[in-house]
């Protein structure tokens, strides 16, 4: 007997070996699954006209959500949404605004015009919005941060003013190397939230501003004016969201040199004042008043959820969410004769990637221990709302969500040394990320972009702030495998400049599709590796 005892506890370790080998072994069948085919298939149909650019709120969007929703079905997930469905509805106000809006200096009225001067806009539900004539006050870069002892406001009223601002961070120089930014001072090179647009509107509401206008400059904006412009559509907030200042919007960097110059202050000495700790408000010496016309409607928008249990009878309670999101543009102002902003890359392709990692996952011969849930979130392109929806209300507790992998758009332009991870360095899923990259010879690099502020522009930020550790991604590759020098900052750049946000992100004949077959396949071992262990990520 106790020879056969023996024998049986000598035979674990081969069984427990067997058992990993045919695990892995299903698993690279799983991870075979990821072709071009497919992807260029799901892209090509959601970046399609018929779907007219995927806008929250309109036929386009019935289109995109049933796709993804026939897409989950035919794999063979469960419904996400515990009510038994794959839909969870978020209520939306959009408003399409018609903007005249005035300067006063010196007596001399002077016409800001949309989309030329200004392109501004009223997230208020209301028909009209009316800001009366109001001092103009330059406020730097709209900033109080108690961690690096900066206030622009420095305690100067600002409530029913017309508040004008630079966007970005205060970039302040090294005092070892004045070429470089100092890392001690906000993120450096990397814009944090401060930066953000977002945060200059909220802060402006804060302290009752009648209206917020950032000064753009294409470099720390991300993009150029004529992204902006394509801004001047239907907005969106969430019903019952924030109360936002009465009027926000951007002014074209030489209007705004024009109009301080009007009130005898020079741009550019007040941007150098601007950034340093001694900066106060600066009064223009001059008046901007508003009419806004809101056409004013309430749409029912839907996040797009699936479920695939977890295997483990404890860790099945416990949930990663892969996510991207949906919605495009929709249609908008014509360039070239075309209307439709098709958003092939952003964030057709995002969608695509989760449909591509929803099949590989299905195809498991036994699921991760963990369940996974695959979300497709609306009205990213408003703010992030249907993530910040389901933040504010997770199907799911976020006690018991272990991590966010987040996909905003993919690499189309081949294959690369490096992946980019949004917010490098801030989570410990970044471990897992690097060993699984090492596998297939590659590296994990920080963003080469991080004065864009992306680890604020996407979905993932939601769950992020929440507390979730997340992964998240944006155009990923870089340090591009046989192409020549100069050629990522040459494709990239031009997409920002002739695609993003216009009628010309579409699929293209000339993309390279090996780099996104390569990163999906990278983040679905990824991916299972995180719903397979027992531990727990942390935010470092």
């Amino acid at each position: 007997m106790r020879d056969r005892w023996l024998a049986c506890l000598l035979c674990i370790p081969s069984l427990l070996g067997a058992q990993q080998a045919q695990l892995a072994s299903d698993a690279a069948r799983a991870e075979s699954t990821i072709v071009a085919a497919q992807f260029l298939s799901d892209i090509a149909t959601l970046a399609s006209d018929p779907f007219q650019g995927r806008a929250p709120g309109t036929r386009g969007e019935d289109s995109a959500v049933a796709f993804l929703e026939r897409s989950f079905r035919r794999i063979g997930l469960k419904p996400g949404n515990p009510d038994g469905g794959y839909i969870q509805r978020v209520p939306l106000v959009g408003t399409t605004s018609r903007v005249d809006a005035t300067a006063m200096f010196g007596g001399a009225s002077q016409r800001l015009e949309q989309l030329t001067d200004i392109v501004a806009w009223s997230l208020r539900p209301d028909t009209i919005v009316t800001v009366r004539p109001s001092d103009m006050v330059f406020v730097g870069y709209g900033v109080k941060a108690p961690e690096y002892r900066w206030d622009d406001y420095k305690g100067v009223n600002v409530r029913g003013k017309v508040v004008v601002m630079l966007v970005g961070d205060p970039p302040i120089p090294d005092p070892r190397d004045s070429t470089r930014l100092d890392t001690t001072m906000f993120g450096g090179p990397a814009m944090t939230y401060y930066g953000r647009w977002t945060y200059k509107f909220e802060t402006g509401a804060a302290r009752g501003a009648a209206a917020v206008l950032l000064v753009h400059q294409t470099g720390p904006a991300g993009y150029p004016w004529t992204v902006v412009q394509s801004n001047a559509r239907e907005k969106f907030e969430v019903a019952g969201g924030p109360q936002h200042v009465p009027v926000e919007g951007w002014i074209q960097l030489d209007v705004a040199r024009r109009l301080f110059a009007l009130g005898g202050h020079d741009f550019a000495a007040l941007e150098r004042a601007a950034r340093t700790r001694a900066f106060r408000p600066v009064s223009l010496g001059g008046t901007a008043s508003f009419t806004v016309r809101n056409a004013v409607r309430s749409v029912q928008s839907r996040n797009v959820v699936a479920r695939l249990d977890g295997s483990d009878t404890k860790l099945k309670h416990e949930y990663v969410v892969l996510s991207a999101h949906w919605d495009g543009y929709g249609i908008g102002r014509a360039i070239n004769g075309d209307s439709i902003y098709n958003g092939a890359l952003d964030d057709a392709s995002g969608a695509a990637w989760l449909l591509a990692e929803a099949r590989a996952f299905k195809s498991l011969a036994v699921a991760p221990r963990r369940s996974l849930l695959f979300l497709a979130v609306t009205a990213e392109e408003a703010g992030l709302l249907g993530a910040r929806w389901y933040g504010q209300h997770p199907l799911y507790p976020l006690s018991r969500t272990v991590a966010n992998v987040n996909m905003d758009a993919m690499n189309p332009w081949g294959r690369t040394k490096g992946i980019v991870s949004l917010g490098y360095g801030r989570s410990s899923l970044e471990d897992v990320l690097a060993r699984e990259a090492a596998r297939d010879g590659r590296v994990v690099r920080a963003d080469p972009e991080p004065e864009k502020g992306y680890f604020y522009r996407a979905d993932h930020f939601e769950f992020a702030r929440r507390g979730v550790p997340a992964l998240s991604f944006l155009f990923p590759g870089t340090e591009y495998l046989d192409k020549p020098a100069g050629y990522e900052a040459r494709v990239r750049g031009e997409y920002i400049a002739r695609d993003y946000h216009k009628p010309f992100d579409e699929v293209k004949a000339d993309w390279d599709t090996s780099g996104i077959v390569e990163d999906t396949r990278l983040l679905f071992r990824t991916t299972l590796s995180i719903a397979e262990s027992a531990a727990w990520p942390v935010w470092r």
